[in-house]
Order: structure tokens, then sequence, then C-alpha cells
């Protein structure tokens, strides 16, 4: 059983659930204590443990601790999924693009969700700064923590809205409907973000004494993020104009901060990043802590944003959405040297049970992707059937497994009819670290650095074979990787370098909700996409008609509602 002494305690979300009624941050807490007693020095550490619980209180329907629909529904490393396009319609319009509109509610759930986020650690913030350090000792440390999950709240909106308006502690309540979206430039807002992390590297500790809880290293991790992401600069049209390089160098020098603390290493084995019995493991930098049989009452505090995404095994019987594209299935063969096949990888598919043989695959892909005939989620007798697939004729063959626990999960519980775990999601883990440091040190021209640090994933992928096993001990497919090695199974340039780690981090992110955002920091979202859905329209007649649109689809419509709310104070994002 998951600890209960974790940060997330049942009690203080009781007291402090909060509701979005009035606007998205107008909010009342329920329960019997007032104000001031919240205000006392005693209480001051519940109002934080409220704000950290918002980052696992959302759901299926408009999932935001596992950006699946967001970010990979979006991409072209998954489909919907379920039983037919209009089975959860929104995610279908959101995966087509053609048929967006601005009005649609899952959006707008989304962006209610991020705000009450912001609004709790607000909340907490306002009532931390109005005590001294002598009688909160640990003052401090609890506003950088604060203003962490406020950073990180701010940037998923920042990648899904690209305009959000900025509320921050200070901001009186009564003004938060006068408060426009366009304030900030693009960059301001970035570096708004960036503040908050900064504050936590300057005054987070090395360690924290309970898990769940941000240290410093979290903040210099995500605080790289958001520079990366920043130095791509973008027009108003969303186009990138330059690539930041002094954004980049500092991308770096946190990057060299985590890297070189010595507190974070690989897992020994890929798949220990998607095991309970794992979780909190060497790679983990930041992760939403989940938990069960915590006295909430069934099913507990598990994770609900993945409660579609198990397939119809017996054992499961619901929903099969987020189904692996059969693009993102073809991106994992290698070719004689196990090296990527950048492009060439779709002109060869996987799908019948001697493809994985005739054909070498990275081993990653039977950590992520469910195939008939194969063991899924590591139990070799366990073997996944066709017919756990609900509507194969739509959405093709394979299922999603990195995000499902397996039946004998201790944390895996039904719901309705729904499923979840108390598996712990890593909002930031050292792989991600590697490759933000290897791309960074690629677009400063210092290729040849990048080298060690892509190898370094790809060594771990190649040793990650131990669990990917027959129940004769034999390996599930044919595996076949290797490292770069400049001058014998490639030419180490920029241009490669770059091929090379765009196409590590579809590998090793697949289907983790990813892989749309980088494809936007990118600018390669338009090509990328309009050529993914030229091959898979003519393997799935759903996409006939689907279309991403340059200049418009980088980034969700500001939702109508908010629109309406505010009274016509927000400007609409470029094409809307």
């Amino acid at each position: 059983m998951k600890k209960i002494n974790k940060i997330i305690t049942i009690a203080v979300v009781l007291i402090f659930s909060f509701s979005c009624s009035e606007s998205f941050l107008d909010y009342s807490p329920k329960g019997s204590l007032t104000s001031e007693m919240l205000n006392a020095p005693e209480h001051l550490d519940n109002m934080l443990t409220a704000a950290y619980a918002s980052l696992g209180n959302d759901d299926w329907s408009y999932a935001i601790s596992h950006m699946w629909q967001w970010g990979s529904v979006r991409s072209d490393d998954a489909f919907k999924g379920g039983g037919s396009v209009g089975d959860q319609g929104e995610i279908d319009y959101l995966e087509q693009f053609v048929t967006m509109r601005t009005d649609l509610s899952k959006p707008n759930l989304a962006w209610i969700a991020i705000y009450e986020g912001i609004g709790r650690a607000n909340d907490a913030l306002s009532r931390i700064d109005a005590v001294t350090e002598a009688d909160y000792p640990q003052k401090v440390i609890r506003e950088a923590e604060c203003r962490f999950l406020r950073g990180h709240w701010y940037f998923l909106l920042k990648i899904l809205f690209k305009n959000p308006p900025y509320i921050d502690e200070l901001t009186p309540r009564e003004e938060i409907k006068n408060i426009a979206n366009n304030i900030l430039t693009n960059d301001q807002l970035w570096d708004k973000i960036a503040e908050d992390f900064q504050f936590g590297v300057d005054n987070l500790p090395e360690v924290q004494p309970q898990k769940g809880r941000a240290n410093k290293y979290a903040a210099a991790a995500y605080l790289a993020k958001v520079r990366l992401y920043q130095a791509y600069e973008q027009d108003n049209q969303n186009n990138v104009t330059k690539i930041n390089q002094a954004k980049l160098q500092q991308v770096v020098t946190l990057t060299d901060q985590v890297i070189n603390s010595g507190k974070y290493n690989l897992s020994d084995d890929f798949a220990k990043n998607f095991l309970t019995a794992y979780e909190n493991g060497p790679e983990s930098i930041f992760a939403i802590q989940f938990s069960y049989d915590d006295g909430t009452g069934a099913p507990g505090r598990i994770n609900k944003a993945t409660g579609l995404n198990y397939n119809m095994a017996p054992e499961f019987g619901c929903c099969d959405f987020h189904n692996p594209s059969q693009n993102m299935v073809n991106a994992f063969r290698t070719d004689e040297n196990g090296l990527p096949l950048f492009d060439t990888f779709d002109n060869v598919i996987l799908r019948n049970p001697e493809d994985f043989w005739n054909n070498s695959v990275d081993p990653r892909l039977d950590h992520t992707v469910g195939i008939a005939t194969h063991p899924f989620k590591y139990i070799p007798a366990w073997v996944m059937k066709s017919s756990w697939r609900r509507a194969p004729q739509v959405y093709g063959y394979y299922s999603s497994m990195k995000e499902v626990a397996p039946y004998n999960d201790p944390t895996y519980r039904k719901y309705s009819a729904f499923m979840g775990s108390a598996c712990n999601f890593d909002i930031l883990r050292y792989d991600d670290v590697l490759l933000m440091k290897a791309e960074a040190l690629i677009e400063l021209n210092r290729e040849s650095e990048a080298l060690a640090l892509i190898n370094e994933i790809r060594t771990r992928a190649k040793n990650s074979t131990n669990w990917l096993k027959m129940t004769d001990g034999s390996p599930i497919s044919n595996y076949k990787i290797e490292s770069y090695v400049d001058g014998v199974n490639c030419t180490w340039n920029k241009d490669f370098a770059r091929k090379a780690l765009q196409f590590e981090r579809r590998l090793e992110f697949a289907m983790e909700g990813s892989r749309f955002f980088d494809l936007v920091r990118w600018g390669i979202a338009a090509e990328t996409l309009n050529k993914h859905f030229d091959t898979e329209k003519t393997r799935f007649a759903f996409l006939k008609d689907a279309k991403f649109q340059k200049g418009r689809d980088e980034y969700l419509p500001i939702p109508q509602q908010q629109i309406t709310l505010v009274e016509g104070k927000y400007v609409q994002n470029n094409g809307w």
C-alpha cells in the first residue's frame, strides 16, 4: 500500500475543495474553517497541500495530469480510439483539426481546472506573504513550492493556449475579470513563468523530507524546459522566427545543475518508469503522487486522467482510447546498423506477427505499444489478443501501454465503467533533462557534445529487454538498437544531430503527451502532421478530411465561454 504520509492527504483535499462558478478563479472554500484560521501559521502547510492536491484532481474528460488528449492525439503518435468517431467526439475534433470550434467544452474544462490550480497556489502565497519568517520558519521554502506549482500550471496554459491572462497573488479578486490576455508579450509571459521557477532554484532545498515536494533540482529542470521553449521565438502567426542562443545557454547551465548534482540517473530498465513498484526512483525528478486505500473512499486518489485508456481485455473491459498510430509503431523500426530510419520508417508497415521479426525494432516499442500476440505490460502469460481492441476497423491494431496498470498491480482499481491506478505520473524525468541539454547543444552548434547524451538514452533502451520476454524466455520482437558512432554508422553533423534528437524524443516519450508540443516548439507541426495525415488517411478512413492549418492549429482557441465571461476582454488566438 502506498504510504499516506505522501504530500497529499485526503482531509486537506476535502477541506479545500474549490468550486469555479462565476469565473475561472472565483472559488469559495467549502468547510467550517474561517479565513482568519487559515491565515494562522499552523494552518499554512495545509493550504500548500491543497495546492499540491490540484495536480491530480482531473479526470479523463479534461485530462491535464497526463496530456494524452492534447499532446498525443493531436500529434502523429496516437488516434483518439474508443468505440467510434463519435465516441467522445470532441477529442475527434482535436485530432482532425478541421472540425475544431472555439466553444468546445473540453478546452474550457482544462482552462478552468488549470486556473483552479493557479488559484490555490495564489491563495496559499497571499496567506504565506502575510506572516513573518519568525512565526513561520518555513516561509521562504513554502513560498518557493507555491511558485513552483504556479509555474507548472502557467506552463501548461502557455503551451496549450499561448496567450492566457496572467494573474498572481497580488491581483485583487475584483480585478480578475478586467485582466486582458494581451497585456504581456509572448516573451514577457515566458519570463513571468521563468521567475517562479528561478525563485525555486534560489530557495528550495536540494532534498525535501517528503516525497512529492518540489526541490531545487526540480525547479532547475522545469526552468530549463521553460527556457528551451522560449528559445524558439515565435511571431503572432506562430512561426518560429529565431532560436535564441542566450536562452539555449541557460538550458545547458540549468540542466548541468541537475546532472552534476549526482542525485538522479537513468533507471537501469526503461520499464521501471511505468510501474508502481519502482515509482519515485532515480529517474523521477518531480511526479504527481497518487494514492489508494487512503481513507477517501473507493477508489482512492488514483489517476483518473487515463480512465478511458485501458483496453478491452477481460481484466479491464473498457474503453480503449488513446490508440498508437500506425505511423508511430513504424517509427520504432531500425536499420541494419540498429539506427532509426528517419525518412523511410513509414515505408514498411508493422502489423502481422511476423513483421516484428522480419524487421528489427527498438525495444521501446514493446514498452509502449500493446500488440496482438505480444505479452501485455510485462506479464509473459498475459498475451494481448485482437479482441482486446474495441474498434480496430476504425482505429487500427494497437493499444497504449505506458499509462495503464496491469491487472495484478495492487493499486489498480475499477470505478464505475473506468479504470485507474495509484501509479505516479512523472512530470519531469532525468531522460528529459539529458535530451533538453542535447537539444540546446545542437542548436548552439555544439552537436559533438550532444552525441554522448543521446547515446546514453539509446544505451539504456538497448539494455531494457529483460522484461520483454515470452513465456519460454525468448524475446518478444527482433530487437536491434545501437549508438551513433561518427564516421562509422553516421556522419554526426548539425543536420543529422537535429534529426537524431527529434527522433529520439519521439521514441523515448511516445504516448506520454508531449509529442505535439515538441513539433510546435520546433516549428514543424504543419509539415509533419499534414504528411502524417496524407499517409494515414489511406490506411484509416476516418482521417480523410483531417488537415492542420498552419498559423492557427499550433494552439487551442481561447475558450469562447471565457471570452463571454469577461465580456470580450480576451483577444482570440490567431486564425480563430
